[in-house]
């Protein structure tokens, strides 16, 4: 049985993204250049607080926050798209969405490397 340090590799299928302790785990699918699948990064969403590890995978490999859609490169943890809506309002916010975004840039996400061991994705 994993420890609370790792999740079973089976539960992280292509695109997927699951809550492992304070962390957001999750498949971004081969890149291009050969590197890690998988990934771990701090689960709070630098705009509204958002739990990342109910994000999804998009088709670059970028973590998306599930409220206003913000993109997290997640080898840095760096916000590369500000957030596209305000509390309940999902819309055009271009100076609001340009100010997290600087934030976000600064205040970047934690990130912990991931990797398969076995049947199990594990946190090192």
């Amino acid at each position: 049985m994993p420890d609370r340090d790792s999740v079973p590799a089976a539960d992280l299928p292509e695109g997927t993204v699951r809550r492992v302790g304070d962390w957001a785990v999750g498949n971004r699918g081969p890149g291009p250049d050969g590197d890690d699948r998988y990934f771990a990064v701090s689960r709070v969403c630098r705009h509204q607080l958002a739990d990342l590890s109910k994000g999804t995978v998009d088709a670059d490999g970028c973590l998306v926050c599930p409220w206003h859609q913000s993109r997290y490169d997640v080898r840095t943890g760096e916000m590369v798209e500000g957030p596209r809506g305000f509390l309940g309002y999902h819309g055009p916010t271009p100076l609001y969405t340009q100010l997290v975004r600087l934030i976000g840039s600064v205040a970047r996400l934690r990130v912990r490397r991931a990797t398969r061991q076995g049947d199990d994705v594990v946190l090192e």
